[in-house]
């Protein structure tokens, strides 16, 4: 599965500095990291969903997935500092490249209804971010292993500060974008 990173420097690099009229290579956007994020929500008591929920995202992700604790209590949402709250991935290069095309040509093809993510997703500076609604879309998750269906939260976080340009980037991904605006 080295296909997309590929395609990214053989073809997107050029079709990227033709259409954005970028002649400095080095100024070309490109992709720095994936992070996969699930919010524990009231799963964050029980332990053993929390180790479930880590392990379902290192599967899908390729890679160990972190559980995040909460730096401080706060007493309105009954959390206490150091108490479990999410898990987190973060995939770079040869992983991240292996995540996005698993994602693109075969996990979004098999959400239901699917006419493509949103192009509201992106924050300003370039990063884009969208959720899924359950991780059994992805081919790797057994649905008997997994103690509770979970979404998750997916950003790509690119090198260039114009969404305009992470989007171009994103679309010669071949990122599935809905139809419209």
């Amino acid at each position: 599965m080295h296909g997309l990173k590929s395609f990214y420097e053989k073809e997107v690099r050029q079709k990227l500095a033709q259409e954005l009229g970028i002649k400095n290579p080095m100024l070309l956007p490109k992709l720095e990291k994936v992070v996969l994020s699930v919010g524990a929500g009231d799963y964050a008591k029980d332990m053993k969903v929390m180790q479930n929920i880590a392990q379902t995202l290192s599967l899908i992700a390729g890679q160990k997935a972190v559980i995040t604790t909460a730096k401080k209590s706060v007493a309105g949402f009954k959390i206490r500092e150091k108490m479990a709250v999410g898990v987190k991935v973060t995939l770079r290069n040869k992983v991240m490249f292996n995540f996005l095309e698993k994602l693109i040509v075969i996990a979004l093809p098999r959400v239901k209804d699917f006419r493509g993510v949103s192009r509201n997703g992106f924050d300003g500076r370039g990063n884009y971010g969208f959720g899924l609604n359950e991780q059994l879309i992805f081919p790797e998750v057994v649905y008997d292993d997994i103690m509770v269906t979970h979404g998750l939260n997916i950003a790509i976080i690119t090198s260039t500060n114009s969404d305009k340009e992470a989007f171009k980037l994103l679309e010669l991904l071949g990122m599935p974008f809905a139809k419209g605006r």
